[in-house]
């Protein structure tokens, strides 16, 4: 298991507290009593959260528990206003959720390389008595002070964003797909739950174009319920374009067994079954071609009307219909684009 990847994290956040406003009054060499020049207090500082593309998990937040952004400085005279809070600015990766620790509400997300938005904002700083001068009150002796810090528990939660994201149950050839059509290098090994996190590959398509390939852990048929490796992964396909759903050709019922995988999916959120999908058959060459023929017209008499899915045979350890698996997936990925 890949200890380094970190898919949620609590932090605790405590922002600025805005600097005071100042009371002040000109004077120098030739100004015994001048008017009011106290300047403005500064911005305390925020925590921002900014989207990172070369960060792919939270780790760098696990053990980061208390993220504390500066107060901002007092105003002073001269009408000078007071220095802003440094704000505390937090790398995270695309795809990252940000939630009410209390509450459980979404309160942003972060798609974009680059994208800021504040998590939790600084006090505003107090102004300065210079502001408070009028027609009738000529020497305020006042000032506001800045507004306090704000302290809050707040959750942060990736969800992997990808072009296709591969479901399965556990050993249906997910990390071995991935291993060949990219340059991922998954852990691979013939028993089930080899994949305990979820693993990204770019696969390079016909003329220098590319997707990124998700390999989603295996889900079992109670996942949706929390068993097995449960909700923590079936997040994950949430973020995905367009779904891949594996099956092993030496299961005792491919369609039965997809449409299990279809159903864990749907109680967990129905407009998942909104997406694209395509089901491919791997492992493909443990047979020969009259059983794969047989299966075939199985699958189309089985699956057909509104249960209608492209389906292909294919094998990662001999690469066969891997071109043609690629090209399914793309066609599909940009059937609506013009």
């Amino acid at each position: 298991m890949d200890n380094n990847f970190v898919d949620y994290v609590k932090i605790h956040c405590k922002s600025g507290k805005g600097g005071a406003g100042s009371i002040h009054f000109h004077r120098d060499i030739n100004t015994a009593y001048g008017g009011p020049d106290g300047g403005n207090g500064g911005r305390g500082g925020h925590i921002i959260l900014r989207g990172n593309k070369q960060f792919w998990t939270l780790i760098h937040l696990k053990y980061r528990k208390h993220i504390i952004a500066k107060d901002g400085d007092g105003g002073s005279s001269g009408n000078s206003s007071g220095k802003q809070g440094k704000d505390e600015i937090l790398d995270v990766p695309l795809g990252t959720v940000a939630r009410d620790e209390e509450t459980g509400e979404v309160l942003f997300e972060i798609t974009e390389d680059g994208q800021e938005v504040i998590l939790l904002a600084g006090g505003r700083g107090g102004l300065g008595n210079a502001n408070f001068k009028n027609s009738v009150l000529q020497s305020p002796q006042f000032a506001q002070p800045g507004e306090p810090n704000k302290t809050e528990w707040k959750l942060l939660e990736l969800k992997i964003l990808a072009d296709v994201g591969l479901v399965g149950f556990p050993n249906a050839g997910k990390s071995t797909l991935l291993s060949v059509v990219s340059a991922a290098k998954p852990e691979i090994a013939n028993y089930p739950f080899t994949t305990l996190v979820p693993n990204l590959g770019i696969v390079e398509y016909r003329d220098y174009k590319s997707f990124v390939m998700a390999d989603i852990p295996g889900i079992i048929e109670g996942a949706s319920d929390g068993k097995g490796l449960g909700l923590r992964f079936l997040k994950h396909i949430e973020r995905n374009s367009m779904l891949l759903f594996l099956v092993s050709c030496d299961s005792n019922d491919i369609v039965n067994e997809y449409k299990i995988l279809l159903n864990e999916l749907k109680k967990f959120n129905p407009h998942l079954l909104e997406k694209k999908r395509i089901l491919g058959i791997s492992k493909s060459d443990l047979m020969d071609d009259e059983l794969e023929e047989e299966m075939r017209k199985d699958i189309i008499k089985r699956l057909k009307g509104k249960n209608k899915v492209p389906f292909i045979f294919f094998s990662s350890a001999t690469q066969k219909n891997i071109v043609q698996l690629k090209d399914m997936l793309w066609q599909q990925m940009n059937e609506y684009n013009f």
